[in-house]
């Protein structure tokens, strides 16, 4: 760059390499940079939209998606990632098409399929049942396709009201997804007795006045109704939604200096004990600009964020954490249903059911221990009666977050914001309550799940 700043490529690059360093803001100036010099090669241009998707910047990103499929037309990944950000800003029948372009370009992109029928929901004249069930047959012997192609199927057959097929295709997914993974288990439970031995002691509450600027951090248990939340709470004017931050814990690695993944090393208050807590908070903040100064609050909308309560109560003591909870069985099946990002070792739980309620009972563990060393920190809110009684969970939850009552916090469909999540559709639909008590669907494949949460104490609804 510096012997020679003219050059497009070597923007994209650098681009590129701040993005995989979570330095955002300036991976997108970069990204503009190389755009701005006419940049032409479509593998450099798809690269970007790439970068622009991790910071949140959807309408650019599909504007890069776009410039590198005019110029290769013909490549089938460059359909599917333009669709997944059309998706993303809720052009949705223009998703559509982009996804069976990249399906007839190659019908072997396995994830094309699955994307597709998550798209909107499925009926019995619109769906793929056909399609995908004589590709998975065909390519029995293909990890990739029975990986995604039962999730597909499960999705569909779900829509369709066929739950024992549904589960019958999520069971299949997940159990060729596990069989190249290792058992996370005993690997997660370690992880959760070392933050809560970090975390020994009550931390004082920071309740002052002077809320402006501070974030509001969004975490939970995936699928339990984040999402729904950010919408809820980036509908009101003094809120921007900065989309799901991987920033926190990305500053707080840094700071560590450690050179394992922090969560991983069994003595984690040594290896933090150094840290400058207000320092990390600035470089927390500072790392999220230029685009949350679009309103004097933000939310980072991170589901995992909940591993790190302790660590944001310490260097962002005016931030707001609010703890969505969801009935232990839908959340537990919520993220059975839901193929995360395969390369990340957080989801690994989530390839088998009773590993699932493991993790969802280290999960409830770590909540009531936050809940007693962080007290006055963190609002715990309901998913059952955010959809059933919107106003009055809302109303407490703005309380909580020092923000005034806004009415346009009731109709978080009208939310023009971007929504990088699966399932895109359903978080621009009106708030429903149709997802509550989903699990009763499959209650007959749910027996073992129940009995390991209840010998857990975990209290069950009939």
């Amino acid at each position: 760059m510096e012997l020679d700043a003219q050059r497009a490529d070597y923007f994209a690059y650098y681009a590129r390499s701040l993005a995989l360093a979570r330095r955002l803001p300036e991976a997108c100036a970069a990204a503009d940079e190389a755009l701005s010099r006419d940049l032409q090669d479509a593998r450099l241009l798809n690269m970007l939209g790439h970068v622009y998707m991790q910071a949140h910047a959807i309408a650019s990103a599909v504007m890069a998606f776009e410039r590198a499929l005019a110029r290769q037309e013909s490549f089938a990944p460059f359909h599917f990632d333009l669709g997944y950000a059309l998706a993303a800003q809720g052009e949705v029948k223009r998703a559509e098409q982009e996804l069976e372009a990249c399906i007839r370009l190659d019908p072997r992109h396995w994830a094309a399929h699955l994307s597709l029928s998550k798209l909107q929901r499925q009926t019995p004249e619109s769906q793929h049942l056909e399609r995908l069930q004589s590709l998975i047959r065909q390519h029995d012997r293909d990890l990739g396709a029975q990986i995604f192609l039962n999730m597909a199927l499960g999705k569909e057959h779900e829509d369709l009201a066929d739950y024992p097929q549904a589960f019958a295709h999520f069971a299949r997914g997940k159990a060729a997804a596990r069989s190249s993974r290792p058992a996370s288990a005993e690997r997660d439970k370690s992880m959760f007795d070392a933050l809560v031995r970090a975390f020994p002691d009550r931390m004082e509450s920071s309740r002052e006045d002077g809320t402006a600027h501070a974030p509001i951090f969004i975490v939970g248990m995936p699928r339990t109704g984040t999402t729904l939340l950010d919408r809820i709470l980036s509908s009101h004017p003094q809120v921007y939604s900065a989309g799901e931050l991987q920033n926190f814990s990305t500053v707080l690695q840094r700071a560590s200096g450690s050179p394992v993944a922090l969560l991983s090393t069994p003595d984690i208050a040594a290896t933090t004990r150094h840290i400058d807590w207000k320092q990390l908070g600035e470089d927390y903040i500072e790392s999220t600009r230029p685009g949350t100064d679009a309103a004097p609050r933000f939310t980072d909308n991170m589901p995992h964020n909940f591993l790190y309560a302790g660590f944001i109560a310490r260097a962002l003591p005016l931030a707001r954490i609010l703890c969505l909870r969801r009935d232990p069985l839908d959340t537990c099946l919520g993220n059975f249903r839901q193929l995360f990002r395969l390369e990340s070792g957080f989801y690994d739980y989530s390839l088998d059911l009773l590993d699932t309620g493991r993790y969802y009972i280290q999960f409830d563990r770590l909540m009531r221990h936050w809940n007693e060393v962080l007290p006055g920190r963190l609002l715990e809110v309901s998913y059952e009666s955010l959809v059933e009684d919107p106003e009055t969970e809302i109303r407490r939850t703005l309380a909580f977050c020092d923000l005034p009552w806004d009415e346009a916090c009731l109709h978080s469909e009208n939310n023009a914001a971007p929504v990088n999540t699966p399932n895109a559709w359903q978080v621009r639909a009106p708030i429903y309550t149709s997802a509550v008590g989903r699990w009763r669907r499959y209650a007959p494949q749910l027996g073992e799940l129940r009995a390991l949460l209840e010998d857990a104490g975990i209290t069950l609804a009939d």
